[in-house]
């Protein structure tokens, strides 16, 4: 099946998959989305179908999943967000210019840690921190989930090697 057929097919469950997102997400813009990112998905892992199965069954599980793992980034994002916060009131007492200053020297020392990583530790790292599980990762790469977890632990013993005088601060 080529992409243009497998497209026409999809395109064909569009309300109905349209509906099932608005009970999600309860906003027609973000139902919008959700759709858009289902497609999108539908189309990248094509390979992925099993021609003769049910592929409206295929497509509403895809969306139930995109819901679930956007639901779970942004409860990661909303978390960092509440205890960046509860930090920054903890640390009233210094000058926001003080706050401004060192918080500007701690994220180039981050990015510059980060540099120091190849491609092939950050990029899994990177993806594992924005809130993507194990196994969209290997798929996104093309590797097994094993050599995933590895190269993520990799990644932070260096970054703990080089952010180490941020831990002695605390302790």
């Amino acid at each position: 099946m080529t992409n243009t057929q497998f497209t026409q097919i999809i395109t064909q469950h569009n309300t109905s998959l349209y509906n099932f997102a608005l009970k999600f997400t309860k906003d027609a813009d973000d139902a919008n989305d959700l759709l858009q990112d289902t497609m999108m998905k539908a189309i990248k892992f094509l390979n992925k179908f099993e021609e003769g199965t049910n592929i409206k069954g295929w497509l509403f599980t895809i969306m139930r999943n995109t819901f679930i793992n956007n639901y779970r980034r942004r409860i990661k994002v909303q978390s960092i967000v509440t205890q960046e916060e509860d930090i920054s009131s903890y640390n009233l007492l210094h000058s926001s210019t003080r706050n401004d200053s060192e918080t500007s020297f701690a994220m180039g020392d981050i990015k510059r840690a980060l540099s120091g990583l190849t491609d092939t530790y950050s990029v899994p790292f990177v993806r594992y921190v924005e809130g993507y599980k194990y196994e969209e990762i290997a798929i996104e790469l093309g590797i097994p989930i094993g050599t995933v977890k590895t190269r993520i632990h990799q990644a932070r013993k260096h970054l703990q090697k080089q952010l180490q005088m941020y831990k002695e601060r605390i302790n």
